[in-house]
């Protein structure tokens, strides 16, 4: 159950009431809902390839690991680890921006921003943030426990209030999605889904924590599938209770829909209410995103896999503040450079050829060199889950489009480069033993 509770709390943060709009917009109409649906099919397949790796190596780190056991440890996986760290210092502060921009859209509803101000506000945030992180934290459990309390009295407050209180008929809405070519869906599914699965990201969370969970072979996967399909459901009810409520052409272009829905319903002064809470979830999911993603270069460099500076403690609090300085002061510029839409993109486009599909294939390489028995968890149908996966990921990279595709490739060639610097100054594969 704790697993399964971290895994969702990853997976809603400032997401879905930041990307509903966009998702609307991109397909058009009651289309959206393809999206979602696709984002949850994506979610389960590679969950497959999640679980098979996690039940087998249940270690923290996750990914890292992951990478470094199935390509070997002592050339290709130095690699493939070291590139997978390396494109976190990238897109774990754009991540960041993508928090705390979507809190200054909401922020905007209790308050006129310009957009001077909304950045302002998005990268005043990311320095609390910053500032509150700045000393030694043991553990996230109190402010887990109030985000998922926030996550999930605004999805009950949306869903309950919406279905009950219906203007547009859902037989309308359900219609509707069969209303349109399969082509043009295509055409518009790709970079829908971009964003959709943007919110579910974070079914897998319980693999970082490998090493802390009892009965892993048994609770990593189920924590990972139970996660998925109860974030599904609250996804696709929270789509559907929106849309009866407020006309899918006036959400489209809504910058905080949660607010304009409950308002719709409820008034102002309720709808003031409904986003203090959705501030409270960015927050506390800021804060817990930053905490997590800085110990990831911290632990590779004190496993002498990635840059030693990364590896420096604070002489008298114990954190790795190096780490901490970087990935949120990065995350502050990020934040007031770029766009909303274009964040959730390039986050995605940062981390599918490395982590996603490069964790796909490594795990075909991993069932060449070991029995089936080996693996406590095995997928039906394998290789087919896997090969899927491989595919779909594929086409979500191609969606993201030829900028974001060759911003993701350019980070992942510099990441190879610094890596061979690096190996070479060490004497290390691949110029030494």
């Amino acid at each position: 159950m704790q697993g399964t509770a971290l895994n969702m709390i990853d997976m809603v943060g400032i997401g879905p009431f930041v990307v509903l709009p966009l998702v609307i917009k991109t397909l058009g109409g009651p289309l959206f809902l393809w999206a979602w649906l696709l984002g949850a099919f994506v979610s389960v397949i590679d969950a497959f390839v999640w679980a098979e790796l996690g039940a087998s190596f249940p270690l923290a780190g996750g990914s890292y690991n992951f990478l470094k056991i199935s390509y070997g440890e002592k050339r290709w996986g130095r690699l493939l680890s070291f590139l997978y760290v390396w494109q976190t210092l990238i897109q774990a502060p754009l991540v960041m921006a993508s928090g705390a921009i979507g809190f200054a859209q909401y922020m905007s509803y209790l308050m006129p921003l310009d957009e001077w101000q909304r950045k302002a506000v998005s990268g005043g945030v990311v320095l609390v943030i910053i500032v509150l992180l700045y000393r030694k934290i043991d553990s996230i459990g109190k402010i887990g426990l109030v985000m998922w309390g926030a996550v999930l009295l605004t999805l009950g407050w949306i869903i309950v209030g919406g279905l009950s209180n219906a203007r547009i008929p859902l037989s309308e809405t359900l219609g509707s999605m069969g209303s349109v070519s399969g082509g043009l869906l295509a055409a518009g599914l790709g970079q829908a889904s971009v964003k959709t699965i943007y919110c579910y990201l974070g079914y897998y969370n319980v693999c970082h924590l490998g090493g802390e969970m009892k009965r892993p072979t048994r609770n990593i996967p189920a924590s990972m599938f139970i996660s998925i399909a109860g974030i599904t459901g609250l996804y696709l009810l929270m789509n559907l209770s929106v849309v009866s409520v407020v006309p899918w052409q006036e959400a489209q272009n809504s910058d905080f829909i949660v607010s304009t829905f409950v308002e719709t319903l409820y008034g102002p002064k309720a709808a003031q209410l409904a986003t203090v809470l959705v501030l409270l979830v960015a927050f506390s999911s800021l804060f817990a995103v930053l905490l997590g993603y800085s110990r990831v270069p911290y632990a590779a460099a004190v496993d002498g896999q990635f840059f030693s500076i990364f590896a420096r403690l604070h002489p008298t609090r114990q954190f790795p503040y190096v780490s901490l300085l970087f990935l949120g002061g990065l995350g502050f510029v990020f934040s007031l450079l770029f766009r909303l839409g274009d964040v959730i993109t390039a986050i995605l486009a940062m981390r599918i050829v490395i982590q996603f599909v490069g964790q796909a294939i490594g795990l075909l390489l991993l069932h060449r060199r070991r029995a089936a028995s080996e693996f406590p968890f095995r997928m039906p149908l394998y290789p087919l889950p896997v090969l899927l996966a491989i595919s779909v990921w594929l086409f979500i990279f191609f969606s993201t489009g030829l900028t974001f595709m060759l911003s993701g490739l350019t980070v992942i060639g510099l990441g190879a480069v610094a890596f061979l610097v690096s190996s070479g100054i060490r004497h290390q594969w691949p110029f030494g033993r």
